[in-house]
């Protein structure tokens, strides 16, 4: 049982609750550019939509969390109830986070009805090279600490229900398109 929205019951006058695309991957892999792009695909289907970033969740709790592990445990648990919150209301959520615990992913889909996961994958040269403008986020460097999937474990995702291998070979746009062309089947 849902301990968020016992049993999700239909919320009314013929609206059915929403759907939440997750995207996930590591600092730079493109989640928040491509996440925009596929809500305003998604937003052109259904007015009923909302995006979501991990970065200004962040701000939106006032900033409360640092970044240890337990600290981005607790972000993580934020974001998967605040997703089931509003998909429970008839929204559908395209929210873009790092998402780094496998035990996050499993609430997920243990309590989302309609959950699509999208697991943007880059290989680390190329993340080092997206990073590398960002000063103080080039992960060779000595100062460099609590970056995910450099110092910080990640756990990559074991069953999601798309990879896109995110190496630079198609825009932004390319990539929202392909992911639109396998949710829009199922939306």
């Amino acid at each position: 049982m849902n301990e968020i929205w016992p049993d999700w019951p239909e919320i009314g006058s013929g609206c059915k609750r929403g759907w939440v695309f997750w995207v996930t991957g590591l600092s730079g892999s493109g989640k928040t550019t491509i996440g925009q792009l596929l809500f305003r695909r998604l937003r052109e289907r259904a007015v009923n939509s909302a995006f979501l970033d991990g970065d200004v969740l962040r701000q939106v709790f006032g900033n409360d969390l640092g970044y240890t592990l337990e600290e981005r445990r607790k972000c993580a648990r934020r974001y998967s109830r605040i997703s089931a919150m509003l998909a429970g209301q008839g929204l559908n959520v395209v929210i873009a986070t790092i998402s780094m615990f496998h035990e996050c992913r499993e609430w997920n889909r243990a309590n989302l009805p309609r959950y699509f996961e999208i697991y943007l994958r880059v290989p680390r040269d190329i993340l080092a090279i997206r990073r590398s403008p960002d000063a103080g986020a080039n992960p060779e460097r000595s100062q460099m600490e609590s970056v995910v999937g450099w110092d910080l474990p990640f756990d990559e995702p074991l069953n999601p229900d798309l990879i896109i291998d995110n190496d630079g070979s198609m825009t932004p746009q390319e990539v929202a398109d392909s992911i639109w062309s396998k949710v829009a089947a199922s939306f």
